[in-house]
């Protein structure tokens, strides 16, 4: 079947009423591999109803931040909180249910359909036993994640099949499925032609406004600007600024950050940031 047209970016709303506020913190985070230091006293706060944008240059720590984030990296100093309470304290099934993650790159070297990769998703929530005990609830929940991602389509195909652009937004409606109120994504939309992109940020936009926490690491500042709620920009392991997006993204903390000369358009009253290419003079 087509894929669905996306729909225009939703406006940040409040929380709805039915999910609990969750909230994912980390506090003065820091991590080393071996004697380098990749993250240098790190913090920031994700709450329920929010999208936060994690942007900065490549090398700046945003993954191994989101390792730590997810439990699959322990920081060495400092601490990460998943609603006040350490993330080491929780086993996996418990953190499986309030909090779900895409990687930014994921072995596809399994033997599974699509349909089946993203049913991984609802093991969370279903006895111990696992697949197999699967209900009609959980097959429909699967469904809906397939079709939110446009990707409904493809549910018998390998994923051996897939381009990279179609098994991202695979392991998108994975995370979906698992019905998580915290959703931490690495670079969600890398990889996709310009309608997923826009999908996909509909659809953080939309898990936002019905009261999820979620935060991504995006590359496209300007989309960053239109999508997040806040934004968190790293430079060399540090945050740099942080806030909304025309707090955040300015041409001074952008040049900085990134080492780049930015100018500024106003299009359709919107604010653009144009990277200058070196030895170019301003357009405008």
């Amino acid at each position: 079947m087509p894929d669905p047209v996306p729909d225009p970016l939703p406006d940040p709303a409040a929380c709805s009423p039915g999910i609990p506020a969750h909230v994912l913190s980390a506090d003065a985070v820091g991590f080393a591999y071996g004697t380098r230091a990749v993250l240098r006293g790190v913090s920031l706060e994700v709450r329920a109803g929010q999208v936060v944008g994690l942007v900065g240059p490549n090398g700046s720590g945003k993954t191994t931040l989101l390792r730590c984030l997810t439990g699959f990296l322990a920081p060495g100093t400092g601490r990460v909180r998943l609603d006040g309470r350490d993330l080491s304290s929780y086993g996996r099934r418990p953190l499986a249910r309030l909090l779900a993650s895409v990687a930014q790159a994921t072995p596809i070297d399994v033997p599974l359909r699509v349909a089946e990769l993203v049913l991984l998703g609802r093991l969370p929530h279903l006895p111990s036993t696992g697949l197999g005990f699967e209900s009609q609830a959980d097959l429909e929940r699967v469904r809906q994640a397939l079709a939110d991602c446009g990707v409904l389509g493809l549910a018998e195909r390998p994923l051996s099949e897939l381009s990279g652009g179609e098994l991202r937004r695979v392991y998108v409606a994975r995370a979906l499925a698992q019905d998580a109120p915290v959703l931490v994504l690495d670079e969600p939309i890398a990889g996709l032609d310009v309608k997923h992109q826009l999908a996909i940020l509909r659809i953080l936009g939309q898990q936002a406004a019905a009261g999820r926490a979620v935060l991504a690491v995006l590359h496209d500042l300007n989309l960053a600007a239109e999508a997040c709620d806040r934004v968190v920009l790293l430079k060399a392991g540090t945050v740099l600024a942080e806030g909304p997006p025309e707090v955040v993204l300015t041409p001074e903390h952008v040049s900085e950050a990134y080492e780049v000369e930015v100018d500024v358009h106003q299009v359709s009253g919107r604010r653009w940031l144009v990277p200058r290419l070196p030895g170019a003079t301003p357009r405008g």
